[in-house]
């Protein structure tokens, strides 16, 4: 998937949209996903001055978005305006490495479980092959229509 099928699935848009493209997916199963970290990116301004690090929760977040693709595909259905997706359990969280501006980071998401509106995945964040993070993800939809 490039960039412009990636907007068609995702709602999230500048500076929230965390995936540049999709190198392998499985529906059902799993999905690779890329983000391109470079020195524009707003939250390098201060996080750190003079030594620029990608935050954490940046990275659950990209790893979320790489899953909630894997969701929308396994499904067959786009974001419609009504249903979103929130985070109800971040699990086993773990951080092994800074993720610096240049890096490439590769998002695996695999799906573990599924039950009615119920997602959970292991999830992992690799540069140049090695693990920088990983968790277990559990999501569910909520209509905000209701």
């Amino acid at each position: 998937m490039d960039i412009k099928e990636v907007m068609k699935y995702l709602p999230h848009r500048y500076p929230f949209l965390l995936i540049d493209k999709v190198i392998d997916l499985k529906e059902g199963e799993f999905i690779t996903a890329v983000k391109n970290v470079t020195m524009n990116e707003d939250f390098f301004q201060g996080h750190f001055p003079g030594h620029p690090v990608m935050p954490g929760v940046l990275i659950i977040e990209a790893m979320a978005q790489a899953a909630a693709l894997l969701s929308y595909k396994t499904e067959g259905t786009q974001p419609n305006g009504n249903m979103v997706t929130y985070f109800i359990g971040i699990d086993k969280a773990r951080f092994r490495a800074p993720v610096f501006p240049g890096d490439q980071l590769i998002l695996k998401a695999k799906l573990i479980r599924r039950s009615s509106r119920l997602w959970k995945y292991e999830t992992q964040a690799l540069v140049d092959d090695k693990i920088v993070s990983e968790a277990e993800l559990l999501c569910t939809e909520k209509n905000i229509a209701e």
